[in-house]
C-alpha cells in the first residue's frame, strides 16, 4: 500500500497533485480577502493553469479583475511558478447538509390499538410489522 501512495507508486503523482492542490486553496485562502474566503475553492491544476471555482457570478467578476494579483501571490510558492494563470468557473458549493432527524414519539394508547390489529392479522409479514411499530411506543414508566 505504501509502494501506491509515496515514492514511486502508481498513485504517487496524484498524491503529489492533490498536496500541491491543497496547499494552493491554503495559500489563497490566506491571502483572500476575508468576505471572498469561502467562496473560491481550487477545482484541479492542467496545462499550467490553475482551476478556480465560485460559488456565484458576482465572485468570478471579482477574481477576474484580481487574476494578476493572485498569479503574482501563488508565484511567491516556488512549487507553483509553472502556473501560467486561471481557468475560472462558476460551479454552487454545496456542503452536504445531514438531515436533521426526526424522532417521532407513539403514544403508549395508539401502540395497543396498533398491537391489538396486529393479533387479528393472518398474515406474518404485516403482523411483525405492526409489532414493531408498536414497540416504539413511549410507556408511562420510560423517561425520554
Amino acid at each position: 500500500m505504501s509502494r501506491l501512495l509515496g515514492g514511486n507508486g502508481e498513485l504517487a503523482p496524484l498524491m503529489r497533485t492533490a498536496r500541491l492542490i491543497g496547499k494552493a486553496q491554503q495559500h489563497l485562502r490566506e491571502q483572500l480577502p476575508e468576505e471572498v474566503r469561502e467562496h473560491v475553492f481550487v477545482g484541479g491544476y492542467r496545462d499550467g493553469k490553475l482551476t478556480l471555482l465560485t460559488d456565484r457570478a458576482v465572485w468570478l467578476t471579482w477574481l477576474r479583475y484580481e487574476q494578476a494579483r493572485l498569479l503574482e501571490l501563488l508565484h511567491r510558492l516556488p512549487e507553483f511558478a509553472a502556473v501560467t494563470g486561471f481557468s475560472l468557473k462558476v460551479r454552487p458549493v454545496r456542503p452536504l447538509k445531514v438531515p436533521p432527524r426526526q424522532i417521532r414519539q407513539l403514544p403508549a394508547p395508539a401502540a395497543d390499538e396498533i398491537s391489538a390489529c396486529a393479533a387479528d392479522v393472518d398474515d406474518p409479514r404485516l403482523k411483525r410489522a405492526l409489532e414493531r411499530l408498536a414497540s416504539h411506543a413511549q410507556r408511562g414508566d420510560e423517561s425520554s
